[in-house]
């Protein structure tokens, strides 16, 4: 099995083709509290991006890969590694599902092939995500993942409901 890869999905680079899903995720204001964006981006912004997103993790301290079905070559998501700091071997980690995949087990699957890439090749020593605390769905998900909670950063993100603590949970890898 190829680095990137296990029986149900791949994780792969950008393509031209990816503009309309990534336009339509990205200008879901649903999820923008999971994120820092605060306003719509354009097709234009997305086109560049995908553009530029040949540019090595090294460069650019961040990596965004599609989640693609293996079985039917569908592109149902993205996972990030982002704060890229190779010399502290650490990075945040993070994931997009579409809801009409959601609840299948993709999101796991998709997060242990990250994390094989992360530490295996990338040779990070830690990963690290922030999750909103009402998100239960990210909890859970990344506490199957072997993820621990690290702390609680109080009055962190600004919702509709007022401020809002997030999660600080961590996976270090124990050295081989």
């Amino acid at each position: 099995m190829a680095l990137l890869e296990n029986e149900m999905i791949r994780l792969r680079a950008l393509e031209p083709e990816d503009l309309e899903l990534l336009y339509r995720w990205e200008n879901n204001p649903d999820l923008w509290e999971l994120g820092n964006t605060m306003s719509p981006y354009s097709r234009y912004i997305l086109k560049e991006y995908i553009r530029e997103s040949h540019r090595d993790i090294f460069d650019t301290r961040q990596l965004r890969l599609m989640i693609e079905l293996r079985s039917t070559g569908a592109a149902i998501g993205t996972v990030d590694l982002y704060d890229f700091e190779p010399h502290h071997r650490r990075a945040g980690i993070g994931i997009l599902v579409d809801p009409l995949y959601q609840g299948n087990g993709f999101a796991t699957e998709a997060m242990h092939v990250l994390m094989e890439y992360a530490f295996l090749f990338l040779k990070l020593h830690q990963l690290f995500v922030h999750i909103p605390i009402e998100n239960e769905a990210s909890k859970a998900l990344f506490t199957r993942c072997g993820f621990v909670l690290s702390g609680i950063m109080k009055d962190w993100v600004l919702t509709e409901k007022g401020y809002s603590d997030v999660l600080v949970m961590q996976k270090v890898r124990t050295e081989r």
